[in-house]
């Protein structure tokens, strides 16, 4: 098998503007979880299939019980004014080399369907459970960031202290090499759990930046749904603390 291997299943670009939303598993799964909801509320087309030995040595399993080859994807939706590209799928590198070869990829994909600009989404980790998530921003160039942050994205100096790992900063940041621009939109989150309530900060501040029209009400659902697995999490917190202050004590 090659390093990366890429299957067309359509022509090249429409006319127009394009833009590319990258959502790949990662803290808090925020990203991928964006994207998905967005793909299920709109009629979007598969255009690419991407396999790569630099992803985990698996198949993904079916509900009828056929398996698959993990792989990721990139789908293509066209309003009247704007084509959306959006690379979606089951894992991210598993490795450094893998992480330059991948985007590498994804970025020739960019190229040919005539994008300009690139969106990537992600989870920023705090270690603790949030109760309003701040979408955390960062972009390619200074012009780009007025428009962030009168969406909602905020700006905030030393965070992510570490930088921004993984697809999410390796495309715009390789993006910028090439000549695309980039806005990197993260949802502030624990990181325990699938975390559908920071997808939903982040979808919101997405739209408005770039003029999609999503029904965010099944994320809300699922938001309020994982809050009673969080109070969870809270009272097993308070326990433990207690716990710990009587042996303190």
């Amino acid at each position: 098998m090659e390093h990366v291997s890429v299957r067309f299943l359509t022509d090249g670009p429409f006319e127009g503007p394009a833009i590319l939303i990258g959502g790949l598993p990662g803290i808090g799964q925020v990203g991928k979880v964006v994207v998905d909801h967005i793909l299920h509320e709109l009629s979007a087309e598969k255009v690419v299939e991407i396999h790569s030995c630099f992803f985990p040595p698996q198949v993904v399993i079916g509900p009828d019980g056929t398996c698959r080859l993990v792989n990721n994807e990139v789908w293509r939706y066209r309003s009247s004014s704007m084509t959306y590209y959006f690379l979606v799928g089951d894992c991210q590198s598993l490795s450094s080399e893998g992480h330059y070869e991948l985007t590498d990829t994804y970025l020739d994909c960019a190229e040919r369907f005539g994008v300009s600009k690139i969106y990537t989404l992600g989870g920023y980790g705090v270690g603790r459970l949030v109760e309003t998530p701040r979408v955390l921003s960062a972009v390619t160039h200074p012009h780009l960031r007025p428009a962030v942050e009168e969406a909602g994205g905020v700006f905030e100096r030393d965070e992510p202290g570490g930088g921004i790992v993984g697809a999410a900063g390796m495309l715009i940041g390789l993006g910028a090499w090439r000549g695309f621009e980039g806005i990197c939109l993260m949802g502030e989150t624990s990181g325990y759990l699938v975390d559908p309530k920071s997808a939903h900060a982040l979808l919101q501040v997405l739209c408005r930046l770039t003029g999609l029209d999503i029904n965010p009400d099944r994320l809300q659902d699922r938001a309020e749904d994982m809050e009673q697995v969080l109070e969870q999490v809270r009272q097993s917190e308070r326990v433990r603390q207690n716990d710990e202050l009587s042996y303190i004590g």
